[in-house]
């Protein structure tokens, strides 16, 4: 009976673990993508006890332990990159007197009615660009009260979840809301230009997750990522991508979209920086994202406190310093990389070539 368990245990571990192989964009597949770190510490959890309540006494209990191993190794390898064990993506910044850009996102939990401390926390940690998602009409409300820091802002205020709004100390240049995939999912689009002298397209996302409650599959979000990642390494502008993707910074699409677009990742070697979901600490991953070409060294990047939401709001500070990064930095894209592109960016109307990359 023992061994049954123990068996079967192993068994939904590595159908776990060999489900996310699948190119499927169902939900219920790409959710496996999420909990690495969680099936990671279970399928520990299970090695350590089988190890020590009923040690290998056949070919079966080998098997299964070897399996067990095999998972939770594999779990590892993807998320390494995102612990201290790594070597940093991103060179921190070297320069004091380099031009700087603290961006602050937040997803607010558009049923959230309390955006005081979310107002508090803004000011106090006094951002150069504030990305708020999931804000209908009462959030733009509450987040207009911040004009004295903020005089340029893009709104677009929704209550189907996927509202967006832009605040900014420097003016919004050729600022556009654009729908590159869904009618009713917006997206941002700005250049704003540093110290009065250097440009940066900013392109700011929120894509529908796969989920029973969101879409059936993964497409129109992957369509999204590879239009915006195309369009990144198209720009010869330095350029930053940020907002939640509903995609965790391991998976299969968010490497794909880091390989087409060229941009760097500053949270690998330091840490997941997880942001969703704030009221479980059990559950929790990297689902608030701040990308950027290598034109940037990183200053900080922190998850902030508890504002109410189901999200943490993270911060990432970043130095334009052209050429201190690793020029081998990022991760390429191969043919079969392309070929994933080209069919993801198949589920995106024709419409979805919109001329993003003058940003």
């Amino acid at each position: 009976m023992v061994t049954g368990l123990f068996a079967a245990l192993t068994l939904a571990l590595v159908a776990a673990t060999l489900l996310p192989l699948s190119r499927s964009g169902a939900w219920w597949i790409r959710i496996f993508d999420f909990p690495r770190l969680q099936l990671l510490l279970l399928s520990a959890g299970v090695l350590l006890a089988q190890c020590f309540l009923h040690p290998m006494h056949d070919v079966t209990d080998v098997s299964v332990i070897s399996a067990n191993a095999a998972c939770m190794l594999y779990q590892a390898w993807w998320i390494l990159p995102y612990t201290r064990l790594h070597p940093t993506e991103v060179a921190a910044s070297a320069h004091a007197d380099a031009p700087r850009l603290r961006i602050m996102a937040v997803n607010v939990l558009m049923t959230n009615r309390d955006a005081q401390p979310l107002l508090d926390l803004v000011r106090r940690i006094r951002p150069d660009v504030l990305i708020a998602v999931e804000t209908d009409a009462w959030w733009e409300a509450r987040l207009d009260t911040l004009g004295d820091l903020f005089p340029h802002a893009l709104r677009q205020p929704l209550d189907n979840l996927y509202g967006m709004h832009l605040y900014a100390r420097t003016p919004l240049h050729d600022a556009e809301v654009k729908h590159l995939v869904e009618d009713d999912i917006p997206s941002m689009h700005v250049r704003l230009r540093l110290d009065g002298a250097h440009d940066v397209a900013l392109h700011c996302l929120h894509p529908r997750p796969p989920s029973p409650t969101e879409s059936d599959g993964s497409h129109e979000r992957d369509a999204e990522l590879v239009v915006v990642g195309r369009a990144a390494a198209a720009s010869r502008l330095p350029t930053i991508v940020a907002g939640d993707l509903n995609d965790v910074a391991w998976s299969r699409t968010t490497r794909l979209f880091r390989k087409i677009s060229g941009l760097l990742d500053p949270r690998i070697g330091r840490g997941m920086y997880n942001t969703f979901h704030a009221k479980w600490p059990g559950l929790r991953w990297p689902l608030d994202h701040l990308f950027h070409s290598r034109h940037f060294t990183l200053v900080a990047v922190k998850r902030l406190p508890d504002i109410g939401s189901d999200h943490f709001p993270i911060l990432v500070e970043l130095a334009l310093e052209p050429g201190e990064n690793d020029a081998e930095a990022g991760l390429d894209a191969d043919p079969d990389d392309r070929a994933d592109a080209r069919r993801a960016a198949g589920a995106a109307p024709d419409a979805a070539v919109h001329d993003i990359r003058r940003h």
